[in-house]
């Protein structure tokens, strides 16, 4: 049987102790990095103005009739049992909860208690120099270029550095000069343009 020195002994639960803390420490920062991430994605779908092709989960607790799935057309309304068409389009999350409710209460429900969440956003449309123009499903934090990306990448004549945007909540259609670096938003027309030389 082997004997170890005190000091020898003493380095070894030194090391141990400090891989321990290191472990501990690595758990506890991706735990932290996930919440963040949730509630990132919280705030940015709480504050997030719903529009035509958004697909929504409506549920209405104790009440498994009155909830569904549902997808806002093209006027921005959802249908829904008993209460009929509901405006979501340019509205919030929030919104659309009170909208709801003051819908069935009182005639339906006294105190009905309404939740709302995104499933599927809808789509961003990418046309120009990208090898496969076309519309594709959104992904809340992408950018510009994730979407030129997903669209097969630039073509040789592409301007690379920027894209023009025309924002699905601009009434008036205005193009934005944006970096390929910003962010996309659900139903966002991205053109990339051509250069000239």
């Amino acid at each position: 049987m082997f004997k170890f020195s005190r000091t020898l002994q003493l380095k070894f639960v030194i090391g141990f102790l400090l891989v321990g803390s290191l472990l501990t420490f690595s758990v506890w920062a991706e735990d932290s990095k996930d919440q963040l991430t949730k509630n990132a994605n919280a705030s940015s779908s709480q504050g997030y103005k719903f529009g035509s092709g958004d697909l929504i989960k409506v549920t209405v607790f104790n009440h498994e009739d009155l909830s569904g799935e549902y997808t806002i057309n093209g006027a921005g309304l959802i249908a829904l049992p008993l209460i009929g068409d509901v405006l979501a389009k340019d509205l919030t999350v929030k919104q659309v909860e009170e909208g709801i409710a003051t819908k069935l209460k009182p005639d339906y429900l006294l105190n009905p208690r309404v939740s709302v969440q995104v499933l599927n956003y809808r789509p961003f449309y990418i046309l120009g120099e990208v090898k496969e123009p076309k519309s594709y499903p959104y992904v809340d934090g992408m950018t510009y270029l994730n979407a030129v990306a997903i669209a097969g990448g630039f073509t040789y004549r592409a301007k690379e550095d920027h894209v023009l945007v025309i924002r699905a909540n601009d009434a008036k259609k205005n193009e934005v000069k944006l970096t390929i670096d910003d962010k996309v938003q659900p139903g966002d027309q991205i053109h990339i343009e051509e250069r000239f030389f």
